[in-house]
């Protein structure tokens, strides 16, 4: 077999990782109005920014899916799709742990909060739809199709603290923070990115492997007239 490229990735994505946590809890000063607490955001906001460039990876998936019909597409949707969730499901856990202190409540029905959690389920159910249509070729279309509705909550998740008032901060402005703080956030946002794109690619290639599987054997050919 050949060295996948992803695996270079993967392994840089994984020594930034390592880098960018260490550098989050024990160097980067503390925020001057959250404190230690907002050590957190150095793995929420990455996660929020990796589910993002995972759905959206998902609807141009989807998008291909249905213009082409190429099976390599319908793979990467798989593939985008159950990243995206994984990373929004630790999006919403972080999102919790750092709510309590900071508001007092693990959840609240703010905008931002309520549209992500929309987000993340309506792709889960694209993740489930998919384990239970058993035709590769209505798989296919009919989660390409639902994947397209799904995405339309992207922008609006991203959008949602500026179109409504919440308890949620504002999408972060790098040029509020100090520089040690936006260089480690940075660092993890791209360490995520390069892990996201190893675990998308690994997926992929599963996703290729299951379809070849799926699809049915030739014919036997008739043996010759003696």
């Amino acid at each position: 077999m050949k060295f996948a490229w992803e695996h270079v990735v993967g392994a840089l994505g994984l020594v930034l990782f390592a880098v960018g946590q260490y550098q989050g809890l024990f160097v980067s000063p503390a925020e001057r109005e959250m404190g230690d607490v907002a050590r957190i955001l150095y793995v929420h906001v990455p996660s929020a920014w990796l589910a993002l460039v995972a759905f959206t990876c998902a609807f141009v998936a989807a998008a291909g899916t249905l213009f082409t019909g190429r099976k390599g597409f319908d793979a990467l949707l798989e593939a985008s799709s159950e990243v995206g969730v994984a990373s929004g499901v630790l999006l919403m856990i972080t999102g919790a742990l750092f709510a309590r202190p900071t508001w007092g409540v693990f959840w609240s029905w703010d905008a931002r909060l309520t549209t992500t959690a929309i987000l993340v389920l309506t792709f889960f159910g694209v993740v489930v739809l998919r384990s239970l249509v058993p035709d590769p070729d209505k798989r296919a279309t009919w989660s390409a199709v639902v994947t397209i509705f799904a995405a339309i909550n992207v922008p609006i998740t991203y959008y949602s603290v500026d179109w409504w008032r919440s308890i949620h901060q504002m999408r972060s402005d790098a040029e509020a923070m100090s520089g040690s703080i936006r260089s480690v956030l940075m660092l993890n946002a791209l360490a995520f990115l390069l892990l996201g794109t190893w675990l998308i690619a690994q997926r992929y290639r599963l996703a290729r492997a299951h379809a070849r599987a799926e699809e049915p054997l030739p014919l036997p050919r008739e043996e010759a007239a003696s």
